[in-house]
């Protein structure tokens, strides 16, 4: 079974598991380096905890009051799953005393739910709605490192990178849209030391699986010639025609995107220029590339002279451009999971993927919006952004706001070199 699952082997002494967790926490922060027992989910979690600049000791933040609260998770997409979680999990919650906390993609925490004794207990460290528990912010925690790695994760005690948790153990899983893959949030169940267990974290997958399955039943039927391509963070993208998914090679993500960009189409010429660093690469090459395209989507979606897609295409990078321009920056952000197509070197995508980070950098600053300006910093693209490492440090708090200019200076010298 795979160090992601066990947490706790069987016959193995709780507490003398979690000493041997301290010494080892203690090893890390004083020597930088990891020793046994920790497993390499949580190894890796640490690392990436002090490289966000994640005190031992940090108590995370309420950065969603009431009223924001209600109008986020009133509209958010798993606000429609939730009665089923309730269902799934409030018995199994409630006769152990653990807590279920649902959050959305950036580790916010929209509902916790469970008995009033353990929410009491858990207000203590800001385990509340509206607290972010991402893991660039709250170090290693179930629910925060789930989102990080996209998979489940068990996070037993003093496996927790900051010391005000480590009385808990928690257990999360991802929840995905079911139409483009997409991180929807997760869903995590908290308590005591018997959630230490293979079957807390598969129970706390099935019921993420159970999600997903309920979302997918609740989604309109697409309509009739429905195209949605996504492409946003991913290196190959999701094509999804009439309800019908394709995950398209990295070529044939680069052709859809410029066409998508152009509805009046190109000539084969103008492509073979964005498409194509490399000059040598011939007509021939581009349009034996198409033909296999037209081959995967159909004459009747890909058309020629000039090449065009025959269809409306509702595009990720679209939304993001659109929401911008009507200056719900909020939106913007939160539809933006990531650079457009970022392992491609196609000059033209390179061009839109550089014009869309820019204007939401730009509307981000413009904002000044701490929550929002931090949300672009621990991404893992905004991590070495420097213009917006400075924005967040000019208007932190003062006591949030040496860590922000530790990591401006950080940035500064690296990029000096």
């Amino acid at each position: 079974m795979s160090d992601a699952w066990v947490a706790l082997e069987p016959g193995v002494d709780p507490a003398e598991r979690i000493a041997a967790l301290r010494r080892a926490h203690d090893a890390y922060l004083t020597a930088g380096r990891v020793e046994r027992p920790v497993r390499s989910v949580v190894a890796d979690s640490w690392r990436r905890s002090s490289r966000a600049r994640v005190g031992p000791e940090t108590t995370v933040g309420v950065e969603l009051d009431d009223d924001a609260l209600t109008a986020y998770r009133e509209s958010h997409p798993l606000a429609r799953v939730m009665p089923l979680v309730r269902e799934l999990m409030g018995a199994y919650a409630t006769d152990g005393e653990h807590l279920v906390a649902v959050c959305d993609a950036l580790g916010r925490l929209l509902w916790v739910e469970g008995p009033l004794t353990t929410r009491r207990k858990a207000e203590a460290m800001n385990f509340v709605p509206g607290a972010r528990w991402a893991e660039s912010v709250a170090g290693t925690n179930a629910p925060g490192t789930a989102i990080t790695v996209n998979r489940p994760v068990q996070v037993f005690a003093a496996e927790h990178f900051c010391r005000p948790v480590q009385a808990w153990t928690c257990a999360a899983a991802p929840i995905h849209d079911p139409a483009t893959g997409r991180v929807l949030g997760a869903v995590d169940i908290t308590g005591g030391d018997r959630l230490a267990h293979p079957h807390s974290l598969a129970f706390v997958a099935a019921v993420a699986r159970a999600a997903e399955s309920q979302l997918a039943l609740l989604a309109p039927a697409p309509a009739a010639g429905s195209v949605q391509l996504s492409a946003l963070g991913r290196d190959e993208a999701l094509l999804v025609v009439d309800g019908r998914k394709l995950r398209l090679s990295r070529r044939h993500s680069e052709i859809l995107v410029l066409l998508t960009h152009r509805p009046e189409g190109a000539g084969g010429d103008e492509l073979l220029t964005e498409l194509y660093e490399d000059e040598s690469v011939t007509p021939v090459t581009l349009r034996a590339e198409l033909s296999r395209l037209r081959g995967l989507l159909g004459s009747e979606l890909l058309r020629s002279r000039p090449y065009r897609i025959a269809a409306q295409v509702d595009t990720d990078f679209d939304t993001v451009a659109r929401r911008l321009a009507s200056g719900a920056v909020t939106g913007a952000l939160s539809a933006y999971t990531g650079p457009l197509l970022p392992a491609s070197g196609a000059p033209a995508v390179i061009r839109l993927r550089r014009r869309l980070e820019d204007q939401l950098r730009a509307a981000l600053i413009a904002r000044g919006d701490p929550g929002l300006l931090a949300d672009w910093a621990y991404s893992p693209w905004g991590e070495d952004d420097l213009r917006v490492w400075r924005a967040l440090a000019s208007v932190l708090p003062a006591s949030q706001r040496p860590a922000a200019l530790a990591r401006v200076r950080e940035i500064d010298a690296w990029q000096s070199r």
